[in-house]
């Protein structure tokens, strides 16, 4: 039987909840997918159209003219009867509406994306001169207030991966399965702390992907390129101590060369991931609410303090654009700054 990979199943199954949005959307939506596809990852697209049903959503609860028809019915003429003021509502509707019993809210953040998705449709029909209208364009996006970045100090590194070790902290029921994951958990916490990979990029890594001569993994990036990614003697001895371990477990059919394996014995989900990280962190005294995208951060700040390189922190992270590593770690800029001041001195000092 061919082993599933990863990556390709995800990217399988983010085409096929594609084709079940498209259903549900106008038909003139396809020639914008089609358009974009080129330099769009599956996932991306299925945010787009994600975010562009939510809008025809809204038109058809909320806009006279639009609630006559259903919104597989709306002509591509409908997008520039639309004027900046039909845009400003709906986003003001996005900040908390219901949708299937359940309240939903967006943040600026949440907004901002939205008007992003909504944009880059206008524009594709106006750029390509099937609409003569661009109201999407007269909307000013959200004003972002940066979040501050939350990582974990190197005491409360210590202290969680001290967790993970010895689960003093677990209930009764949980140290049953931590005699059994215990070495998996040690060796993938270790891993998203000592390389800052996204967990997307850890659960999509086999056994072939791991190589102890260059200490070195190889992960599938976002936007689907390769890149090798080196780990230090920590990561190398956790991963060793598992692979003992693994070595004993027989994979369910189709996920033998998965490296990270659940206690059904396929490759681990990113939600699985996300609740074990919650589950050892909700045991480890800190005001911080800890994330598996806050071990990537406490990474790249450790990273950058040894290193001063914004460019290198950049590239061992994989963002595309430095100036995404620069904000997120301005205020280490800030503070490497202030700190020059005192690094030159003009004259010396009289004893």
């Amino acid at each position: 039987m061919k082993q599933n990979n990863y990556h390709d199943e995800q990217n399988k199954q983010n085409i096929l909840k594609m084709r079940a949005v498209l259903e549900t959307l106008p038909p003139f939506c396809k020639t914008f997918f089609r358009g974009i596809e080129e330099y769009t990852s599956a996932r991306t697209r299925l945010a787009y159209a994600y975010d562009i049903r939510l809008f025809f959503e809204f038109l058809h609860e909320k806009n006279a003219v639009c609630a006559k028809m259903e919104i597989s019915q709306y002509p591509l003429t409908i997008l520039e009867q639309l004027n900046r003021q039909d845009i400003e509502e709906y986003l003001e509707y996005m900040a908390l509406y219901e949708k299937d019993g359940k309240e939903i809210s967006n943040d600026e953040r949440g907004k901002a994306r939205k008007l992003a998705s909504l944009r880059s449709f206008y524009n594709y029909f106006y750029q390509n001169e099937m609409i003569s209208q661009n109201p999407a364009s007269l909307v000013p996006l959200p004003k972002r207030h940066e979040k501050e970045i939350i990582r974990l100090e190197p005491n409360e590194v210590a202290i969680l991966l001290d967790q993970v070790e010895d689960g003093t902290k677990l209930t009764k029921k949980e140290l049953e399965y931590h005699k059994k994951t215990k070495l998996r958990d040690v060796a993938l916490l270790t891993l998203l702390l000592g390389t800052g990979i996204r967990v997307s990029e850890c659960v999509g890594l086999n056994l072939s992907d791991v190589d102890f001569e260059s200490d070195g993994i190889k992960i599938r990036r976002k936007g689907g390129y390769e890149a090798v990614i080196y780990f230090g003697e920590e990561v190398e001895t956790a991963l060793l101590d598992y692979l003992e371990e693994r070595e004993h477990i027989i994979p369910e059919a189709g996920h033998e060369d998965a490296l990270f394996l659940s206690l059904q014995n396929r490759r681990m989900a990113v939600r699985s991931v996300e609740n074990l990280v919650k589950k050892y962190a909700s045991r480890v005294t800190t005001l911080k609410k800890i994330t598996p995208h806050k071990l990537r951060s406490t990474y790249g700040t450790a990273l950058y303090q040894e290193t001063g390189d914004i460019y290198l922190v950049a590239d061992v992270l994989g963002h595309k654009d430095v100036n995404t590593t620069r904000k997120h770690y301005a205020a280490q800029e800030d503070e490497r700054r202030r700190q020059a001041r005192n690094f030159v001195k003009l004259r010396e000092k009289p004893d």
